[in-house]
């Protein structure tokens, strides 16, 4: 397989920007698309992502909001809100080459549809070549260049190794798997038992509700993931529990600053309507408990973030629900 050297990026939100410029710190060639004309000149111009990831220095990246600009890349990071990416990936059909790598960074399921990612990608790309990158990774952390571990799954181990060593750093350290549903299913979920995470934070639960909230959360993915077909491996690898601990353990996650502030008595139409990111848990809740009715899944935290964020009922109802329900054996 030849190496990949022009990676193009598709979507230049904090992720986005923060994998552009980890790829071109590993010395590729890099190609960003903007969906902002204003980021797509600030990038290109060396000043940086003020809009989406402020107050971090960043060299100048060729970047663009034309998707024909992938047209000649060895391979794309597609890192496009859950939500949006059907539109998007019609939108690049018609621009790139046969069996191009597209790697899906974005965590969630599609609400219309109950569609995963790689779906998606399926639907509208069809002779594209799918991949997973998901992992406990924040923007802010990729960008200064700190550790940071990351699942990388594709079908093909020559391609997964290509693409390792294409974005692969020291600092940035792709782990290549065969199971892409695994992780997507750790990335989607995650999102939203985060959610559930902050909103005990907010009401001040203490500290052992926390830990409690992450190890159950973490039975609801293993049960939605095994009933999906992902491996056990994966869900106890970095694009499950550890992007889990990461993403239920600090502010700094948007799902969990968003049931934080939940918690604090805010309404989730107030904090959505006040903020320029994307919180996919909250896009993403209203799916995951479909598919988990479809399969006969119980997971009751997560229809808990899913009442919630509806506004079909409220904090403290849906915690006394939680804390009424019968005792059971842990497995």
């Amino acid at each position: 397989m030849k190496d990949i050297d022009k990676i193009g990026v598709l979507g230049a939100g904090a992720w986005g920007t923060a994998l552009a410029f980890n790829a071109y710190s590993a010395g590729r060639q890099v190609k960003l698309i903007a969906r902002e004309p204003e980021v797509a000149e600030a990038m290109s111009a060396g000043l940086g992502n003020p809009l989406f990831l402020p107050n971090v220095n960043l060299p100048a990246i060729p970047s663009s909001t034309e998707v024909n600009d992938l047209k000649d890349v060895d391979a794309i990071l597609a890192v496009v809100p859950a939500q949006f990416s059907r539109n998007t990936f019609r939108e690049l059909a018609p621009h790139i080459l046969d069996k191009t790598p597209i790697v899906l960074c974005s965590k969630g399921i599609e609400q219309k549809t109950l569609r995963f990612m790689t779906d998606v990608l399926a639907d509208t790309i069809p002779n594209a070549t799918p991949a997973v990158l998901s992992g406990p990774s924040f923007a802010i952390d990729v960008a200064k260049g700190l550790p940071t571990a990351i699942t990388l799954a594709c079908e093909d181990p020559d391609l997964g190794n290509a693409l390792m060593q294409a974005i692969g750093r020291p600092t940035f350290r792709p782990y290549w798997s065969n199971d892409l549903i695994g992780a997507e299913i750790g990335g989607a979920v995650k999102n939203v038992l985060a959610i559930a995470c902050g909103i005990v934070e907010g009401l001040g639960l203490g500290k052992s509700a926390h830990a409690a909230l992450i190890a159950r959360g973490f039975a609801e993915m293993t049960r939605i993931g095994i009933a999906l077909g992902a491996r056990q491996d994966t869900l106890t690898g970095l694009s499950g529990l550890g992007d889990l601990v990461l993403t239920c353990s600090s502010p700094q996650s948007r799902n969990m600053s968003f049931g934080k502030a939940i918690g604090e008595g805010s309404t989730p139409e107030e904090i959505l309507t006040n903020r320029t990111a994307v919180t996919e848990g909250a896009a993403s809740a209203p799916g995951l408990v479909k598919l988990a009715e479809r399969h006969g899944v119980e997971m009751p935290i997560s229809n808990a973030v899913a009442d919630i964020v509806a506004s079909r009922v409220s904090v403290s109802d849906s915690l006394d629900d939680l804390l009424s329900r019968p005792f059971r054996t842990e497995n």
